[in-house]
């Protein structure tokens, strides 16, 4: 799976969650998302170095090549939801430049 998808993906659980009262971590686990636990744990740590989440605990570890990363109470902040929104209104874009390319042909 691409990156990009999985850190939509995971932002996208965390903004949906924001409704809830008792958040269940395991949907932003590593086999929840399909992927190994090393990346997972690189890309939490880009999420939270860059901003996008809080809650997640990270780590470096002697006996690891890759950050570790724990959730505490993962939430998504502003960076996050700026985030999210854009790259919603990027693909409604290209939805409409994919649609407008089939109506006219030769574009």
């Amino acid at each position: 799976m691409d990156n990009f998808k999985i850190i939509y993906k995971i932002l996208k659980i965390l903004e949906k969650s924001m409704d809830i009262e008792d958040f269940d971590k395991d949907l932003l686990s590593a086999e929840q998302l399909g992927i190994s636990y090393a990346r997972w744990c690189r890309i939490m740590n880009m999420l939270v170095s860059n901003d996008y989440i809080m809650g997640v605990e990270v780590w470096n570890s002697l006996d690891c090549n890759h950050p570790k990363a724990a959730l505490t109470r993962p939430e998504l902040t502003l960076k996050g939801l700026e985030y999210l929104e854009e790259n919603t209104f990027i693909k409604k874009a290209a939805d409409l430049a994919k649609g407008i390319k089939e109506v006219i042909p030769g574009l």
